[in-house]
């Protein structure tokens, strides 16, 4: 059952991508209307952030945010933590994608709790 229902879910993506690379290709940059986009690579990993030339082949993501999941070593009770970029070793100021590496995009609502969360991190700095 759980193949069945990862193989519908990879097929529905799949088809989701397609439907944006030809919306992107006919009708040139998507207009998505919020501040923040969150961008699923090819790999699985998703990074939010403000998304700049998103129809060239090298889009560019801005004020960067991913989850990172922690777990509580006593309780061993796993949260998500939304994590701004940049604190890394190098630095990141920025994310220069290739655009084949890109899957999907999306917009993140501002009153969603990711878009909460960045609300909240960004009123900070």
């Amino acid at each position: 059952m759980q193949k069945l229902i990862a193989g519908l879910l990879a097929a529905i993506t799949l088809l989701f991508a397609v439907v944006v690379l030809q919306n992107i290709r006919l009708t040139g940059a998507p207009k998505f209307g919020t501040p923040y986009q969150a961008v699923v690579l090819n790999g699985g990993q998703v990074y939010y952030g403000k998304l700049q030339n998103a129809a060239g082949n090298y889009p560019v993501l801005r004020d960067i945010f991913y989850v990172v999941r922690k777990e509580n070593p006593e309780t061993k009770q796993v949260s998500n933590v939304l994590v701004r970029r940049g604190k890394e070793l190098h630095g990141p100021e920025f994310m220069v994608l290739n655009r084949q590496s890109i899957l999907f995009i999306e917009p993140v609502k501002e009153d969603s709790e990711i878009g909460r969360s960045i609300a909240e991190q960004t009123k900070t700095h």
